[in-house]
C-alpha cells in the first residue's frame, strides 16, 4: 500500500506491539541539514570517494582526508536532532522495547534520546589510532595538528568510520539482523535501501514476520516489501504516529 496519509492499520499494528525495530538513512539527517552522500547535492558530486573515504587515500593523503572530515565534524557537531529523531526516542515511553540500526554516522539518534542505537557505518565522532586502537575524541584532536598523530605510539588517528572497502562491524551488524527477525513493527525511514549489506536488514525483518512501514518522500526498492509506504518525511510522519499512540494508549487524554 502506497500512500500519502497515514492508513489505520499502521495504529492497529502498532497497537499490539512489543517490540520495534527502525532502520534509518541519509534522509532523516537531511532533515537536520546534513548533506546526503547520494543525489543532486550529494557529497560525491563535489568528491570521489576514493579521493577521501578509503584507507589507500587515508595513508596516501591523511592531510587531505582529515581537512575534509574536520569540516564534516563541524557540520554534524552544528547539527541538531530533528522530530523524527526526537519522535522515535519517545517511543521508549510507549513500547517496550525500541531499537535503532543506523547507517548514519552522525549520532544524531543518541542526541536524541534513544537508549539502543546500532550504527552499521559507525560514528563521526569517535576515533581511534590505526596502530594501537587507543580512541579519541573530537575534543582531543581537532585542536592539534592535522593530521593528528597518537599521544600513546605516534600512529595516525583516523575517524572511527566505515569506509569503501571496509567490512562493516560484525558485532553491530548481527545485533541489527537480531533486532530486524525479533521485531513485530520494522519501520524503514529516510533510506534508498540499495547499499548492501545494510539493505538486507529490512528484508530480514519481512522474512521473520514484521509488520514493515516505510517512510519516505519517494518509493525505493524497499517499497515492494513494504506493508505500507507512506511518502513523506520522517520528520512530519513520525511525530503524527507517535501523537496518535499516545492518544490511544491514553484513551484519548493527552498531557
Amino acid at each position: 500500500m502506497i500512500t500519502e496519509t497515514i492508513p489505520q492499520i499502521v495504529y492497529d499494528k502498532l497497537s499490539t506491539a512489543r517490540v520495534i525495530a527502525a532502520f534509518t538513512g541519509a534522509g532523516i539527517s537531511a532533515e537536520s541539514n546534513i548533506p546526503t552522500f547520494r543525489g543532486d547535492e550529494g557529497i560525491w558530486t563535489k568528491f570521489k570517494p576514493e579521493e577521501l573515504a578509503n584507507f589507500d587515500a587515508f595513508m596516501k593523503n591523511p592531510k587531505l582526508v582529515w581537512e575534509w572530515y574536520s569540516a564534516r565534524k563541524k557540520i554534524i557537531h552544528e547539527a541538531q536532532p530533528n522530530p523524527g529523531h526526537r519522535a522515535l526516542a519517545e517511543l521508549e515511553n510507549i513500547f517496550d522495547e525500541v531499537i535503532i540500526v543506523t547507517q548514519n554516522i552522525d549520532n544524531l539518534h543518541r542526541r536524541a534520546g534513544s537508549t539502543c542505537v546500532h550504527e552499521l557505518h559507525g560514528n563521526i565522532e569517535r576515533n581511534y589510532c590505526i596502530k594501537c586502537s587507543k580512541t579519541y575524541t573530537d575534543d582531543a584532536i581537532l585542536s592539534g595538528e592535522i593530521p593528528p598523530k597518537c599521544e600513546k605510539c605516534g600512529g595516525l588517528v583516523r575517524p572511527d568510520v566505515v569506509w569503501f572497502g571496509e567490512f562493516l562491524p560484525q558485532d553491530e551488524f548481527t545485533a541489527s539482523e537480531e533486532a530486524a527477525q525479533r521485531s513485530d513493527v520494522f519501520f524503514s525511514l529516510g533510506t534508498s535501501g540499495i547499499v548492501y549489506p545494510a539493505a538486507s536488514i529490512p528484508q530480514i525483518a519481512k522474512y521473520s514476520g514484521a509488520f514493515v512501514i516505510e517512510i519516505n518522500p519517494e518509493t525505493t526498492p524497499l517499497t515492494e516489501i513494504a506493508d505500507v509506504t507512506i511518502l513523506g518525511k520522517t520528520g512530519s510522519v513520525l511525530p503524527e504516529i507517535v501523537h496518535r499512540l499516545r492518544s490511544i494508549k491514553t484513551g484519548g487524554k493527552q498531557d
